[in-house]
């Protein structure tokens, strides 16, 4: 019965809502290039700390995705949504995943350049 249990717990914290951070500002005002370079710069090394990159390469799909695609992309990657702005995940075998608001969202300073 415990597995049961879990296994629902499970399907219930993968179908909650995404949604996109709440707004941000960086310390320093950022352009699109500076930011789309933070982002590539994260994602080329997030694999190197841990996780499998099926799971990294679906968190990146799904932060560059509208939130009705990127719901799909979690859920069929059986990723485990701990915050509904997806800043913290869990793949199904317990290992966490932490992205930075800078990589799902874009930031209140940002600049043209």
């Amino acid at each position: 019965m415990g597995c049961v249990g879990s296994s629902h717990k499970n399907a219930e914290e993968t179908t909650k809502k995404i949604r996109k951070p709440k707004a941000w500002k960086n310390p320093q005002p950022l352009t699109r290039t500076q930011l789309k370079q933070m982002r590539d710069e994260f994602w080329d090394t997030a694999p190197h700390y841990g996780g499998q990159k099926e799971i990294w390469d679906a968190l990146r799909a799904a932060a560059e995705a509208d939130l009705t695609l990127a719901h799909a992309i979690v859920d069929s990657a059986g990723i485990i949504v701990a915050n509904t702005d997806m800043t913290i995940c869990y793949d199904e075998r317990g290992a966490k995943y932490e992205l930075p608001k800078y990589v799902l969202s874009e930031p209140s300073n940002l600049i043209d350049g």
